[in-house]
C-alpha cells in the first residue's frame, strides 16, 4: 500500500492498549495520513518524502490520547472554592450559588482553561455535561479537542429545556470537522421527575441521540430512589425506557449487583471518577464487578470543583489502587486493565471504540507522546507500570488530535494560554460570590 502520509512520528515506543493485553512495540515510526493513523513501521523505514512534518519521538512513548468520560469543564472556574464540606453543602452552599453567577462568556473561558489543562495532560477526548453548551462547543472546536457534549437538563420545564437543548444540538452536531458529538443531558433521577425522563427517553430515541446522566453517586441517592419509586436509580431509568438509547452513567458509585446486570443488559457505559468519590466521601464504585460483567468502565475527572484537576493519569492510578484496596486483593485491576480504562474502554463508553482508544492503523490520529526520562520514571522495567504508577501529566510532551498537532514540546499551538489565564483570573472574584441568595438548583438533603 502506497502512502502520502503528512505526519510522521519517528523512533518512538508505541503502546496499544487492546483491553486485556497491551501491545508494546519499540523503535517504531507512526505514519499519519489526514486524520487517521496509516501504519506503524520499524524505525527508519519511513522516507522523508512521505512526511509533510516529522516529530522526533526518541526516548518517548506514544499512546492513544486519554479519554475523559465525565466532566464539567467550566467548573475549573471554581477550583478550590468548595473544600472540606459535605456533598449537600458542596452543592447548596457553594457550587449552585456560584454557578448562578455564570454567563456564556464565563463558561467559554472556563472551558478554554479546561481545554488547555486537558491538552497539557494528554486528554484528547472529553464527555462534558454542562449548561450554556454553545460556549463549551465553541471552546472545544477552537482548541482542536474531540468532545461529546450534553447540555444539562434540570427537569423543570420539559418543552423549554428540550427545545433549547435541541437548538444547541442542531447547531453543534458534527462541528469541528466532526470532532463534536452531541448527547442529551438530563441531570439525574433525583432532580428530573419520572415524566420528564420518560419524555427525554422518547426524544433521544426519536433523534438518535445518547443520554449522559448522573447515576447513584451516593448511598443516600439510592435510598431516596427506593423510597420514592421502589427502585434503584438504574432500575428506575430502565423502567422509563431511558436505557433504550446509548447511555453514559456518571459515577454509579453505589451500583448494586442488580444495577450492574442492568448496565450489562443495555450496554450502558460507566464513568468512574475516583478522586471525586474520595474527596466527597461518596463511596467507591464496584469497578471490578462491573468489568467482570462486561460493562464498559472508563475514567472521568468530574468537575475540577470536586476533583481539582482534569488529570486522567491521576484517575487511572487511583482507580487501580482503590480497587486493590476495596477488594483486599493486589492482583485485581492490573496494568493492562488500568491502561484500557483510560483509552479503549473510555472509547467504548462514548461509543467510538471503532475510531479512538487504540494506536492502530485505521484509527483516528489521536496520539500523545509521553517523556520517559524523568527521575520519577527511571529505570523503566515495565513501560505499563511507568505509565500507570509513575507518569505525571507534565510528562506529556506532544498531543495530536484528528491528525492536528495541538501541543509539541509542551508548547500549546491552538490556545493562547496567557490570554486564557488573564480572562479567568479577572472573573474569579465575581464568580465566587455566594451571598446573593440564588441557587442554580437544590440538592435534596
Amino acid at each position: 500500500m502506497t502512502n502520502s502520509a503528512r505526519l510522521v512520528i519517528r523512533n518512538v515506543t508505541a503502546v496499544d492498549p487492546g483491553g486485556t493485553h497491551t501491545t508494546i512495540l519499540h523503535n517504531r515510526d507512526i505514519l499519519i495520513e489526514g486524520n487517521r493513523i496509516s501504519r506503524l513501521t520499524a524505525a527508519g523505514q519511513t522516507h522523508a518524502a512521505e512526511a509533510g512534518y516529522i516529530i522526533d519521538g526518541t526516548g518517548m512513548v506514544a499512546l492513544p490520547g486519554l479519554i475523559n468520560t465525565h466532566a464539567h469543564l467550566a467548573m475549573v472556574l471554581f477550583r478550590g472554592a468548595a473544600e472540606d464540606v459535605t456533598i449537600g453543602s458542596w452543592f447548596n452552599d457553594f457550587i449552585w450559588p456560584m454557578e448562578s453567577n455564570l454567563a456564556p462568556d464565563d463558561v467559554y473561558w472556563g472551558a478554554m482553561l479546561a481545554a488547555a489543562e486537558m491538552i497539557e495532560s494528554g486528554v484528547t477526548t472529553v464527555a462534558d455535561h454542562y449548561f450554556m453548551m454553545d460556549a463549551v462547543a465553541e471552546a472545544m472546536a477552537s482548541s482542536g479537542l474531540r468532545a461529546h457534549l450534553a447540555p444539562t437538563l434540570f427537569g423543570r420545564d420539559l418543552r423549554t429545556e428540550l427545545n433549547a437543548s435541541a437548538e444547541v444540538i442542531s447547531r453543534r452536531q458534527g462541528a469541528g470537522d466532526g470532532r463534536i458529538r452531541m448527547w442529551l443531558g438530563p441531570h439525574s433521577t433525583y432532580l428530573c421527575p419520572p415524566e420528564f425522563l420518560r419524555e427525554v427517553a422518547a426524544e433521544a430515541k426519536r433523534t438518535g441521540l445518547g443520554v449522559h446522566i448522573h447515576v447513584s453517586e451516593t448511598a443516600e441517592q439510592v435510598q431516596a430512589s427506593l423510597t420514592a419509586h421502589g427502585l434503584t436509580p438504574p432500575a428506575h431509568m430502565e423502567q422509563l425506557a431511558l436505557m433504550a438509547v446509548p447511555m453514559i452513567a456518571g459515577h454509579a458509585a453505589h451500583a448494586t449487583e442488580g444495577d450492574i446486570a442492568i448496565f450489562a443488559r443495555h450496554g450502558v457505559g460507566v464513568s468512574h471518577c475516583p478522586k471525586t468519590f474520595l474527596k466527597l466521601a461518596a463511596g467507591i464504585a464496584p469497578v471490578v464487578a462491573m468489568r467482570q460483567a462486561g460493562v464498559a468502565v472508563g475514567l472521568g475527572s468530574d468537575g475540577a470543583a470536586s476533583n481539582n484537576t482534569i488529570d486522567i493519569f491521576e484517575q487511572m492510578r487511583l482507580a487501580a489502587e482503590l480497587q486493590k484496596h476495596e477488594q483486599k486483593d493486589a492482583t485485581v485491576l492490573k496494568l493492562d486493565d488500568a491502561l484500557a480504562m483510560a483509552t479503549v474502554e473510555g472509547a467504548r463508553v462514548v461509543r467510538q471504540e471503532q475510531e479512538i482508544g487504540r494506536l492502530a492503523p485505521g484509527y483516528l490520529a489521536d496520539v500523545i507522546l509521553v517523556r520517559m526520562d524523568g527521575t520519577h520514571m527511571q529505570p523503566v522495567h515495565d513501560v505499563r507500570a511507568a505509565l500507570v504508577y509513575s507518569a505525571r501529566a507534565s510528562d506529556v510532551d506532544t498531543v495530536i488530535v484528528n491528525g492536528q498537532v495541538l501541543m509539541e514540546g509542551r508548547r500549546l499551538r491552538t490556545i493562547d494560554k496567557a490570554q486564557v489565564l488573564k480572562e479567568v483570573t479577572g472573573r474569579a472574584n465575581r464568580l465566587a460570590e455566594k451571598g446573593h441568595g440564588r441557587r442554580l438548583a437544590e440538592y435534596p438533603v
